[in-house]
């Protein structure tokens, strides 16, 4: 395609927004709605993920050491664990920091516990971290198998449900992100279709004086990428200025907690340019859609 040709097509696309006024209006306003959905539950979605990341890389697995092990023992199996594929790293906590971290946990009720620094009845431990988090239970009943691994604890049972819960939590949001947009797509093409039906008459005559479908399609092309791109301008600025604002509200709030939220930077530009891609794309389809049916005389 040539400069000319292509330049043709742009004000062609420019020029059928503006004449189309409330149908280009309800085109844009089919594309905000749903993108301030989409742009709503995506923020939701990820700093829900990053809650989740930091759950699951939070499970470890403790293996308390058989008491009657040697040191040579103990390092035997520590290199038998260092081995599995799935295992990350191996940190050994002593019985006595093992009991110090009890006692400290534990707060005031802790003290009570004081007495036992001069007999420790608690085993040292090596502390297992996996690679992947989903790989606990994996590598914990291998652990199992291992001499001297007197106890592999885990939260088995609870992490198993955890996982699967978390997974479930994911599927169930991305599925309502994906429904989203379908409706979006859907909305748009209908949109787009009553006013390309005004240009029915239009199409049908560049068809019967040898226009090819291409060069009929250029300006509806065009037309719904810039219908896609405007109506992402309010979702952007209504979500990143609410998440901006909620965050410096409710962050500090939550330095001493388990829950962080994602930072603003570069989530902000990574969310607006995910938003923009997604309301050219709803445009762009929605528009070829639409006149396809009409290219056929």
């Amino acid at each position: 395609m040539n400069p000319r040709t292509l330049l043709r097509h742009i004000r062609e696309g420019f020029r059928n927004i503006f004449r189309n006024g409330w149908m280009t209006f309800a085109s844009i306003s089919a594309v905000t709605v749903t993108l301030l959905l989409v742009g709503s539950f995506l923020v939701i979605m990820m700093n829900l993920n990053e809650f989740a990341n930091a759950i699951e890389s939070d499970v470890e697995i403790s293996v308390h050491i058989d008491v009657t092990a040697t040191e040579n023992d103990r390092q035997e199996l520590r290199t038998r664990i260092e081995r599995i594929p799935e295992v990350e790293k191996v940190t050994f906590s002593s019985k006595d920091q093992e009991l110090k971290e009890l006692i400290q946990s534990m707060g005031e009720e802790g003290k009570s516990y004081t007495l036992f620094e001069q007999d420790n009845p608690l085993s040292d431990v090596f502390v297992v971290k996996t690679t992947t988090p989903t790989d606990v239970v994996k590598v914990a009943e291998q652990i199992e198998t291992f001499t001297y691994a007197d106890k592999v604890l885990y939260g088995k049972g609870t992490v198993e449900k955890l996982f699967k819960g978390l997974e479930i939590a994911r599927n169930i949001g991305l599925g309502i992100i994906i429904g989203l947009l379908f409706t979006a797509m859907f909305l748009i093409s209908n949109t787009i279709k009553i006013t390309i039906v005004a240009r029915k008459r239009e199409i049908e005559i560049m068809k019967l004086v040898g226009a090819t479908n291409s060069f009929i399609r250029w300006p509806f092309f065009i037309e719904g990428l810039l219908l896609g791109v405007a109506g992402s301008i309010i979702p952007i600025s209504v979500t990143a200025g609410s998440y901006y604002y909620i965050y410096e509200l409710v962050s500090p709030k939550l330095e001493d907690t388990f829950f962080k939220l994602v930072p603003v930077t570069p989530f902000l530009y990574q969310l607006s340019a995910v938003l923009i891609v997604i309301g050219a794309f709803i445009g762009i389809w929605g528009s070829l859609l639409s006149v396809r049916k009409f290219l056929k005389v």
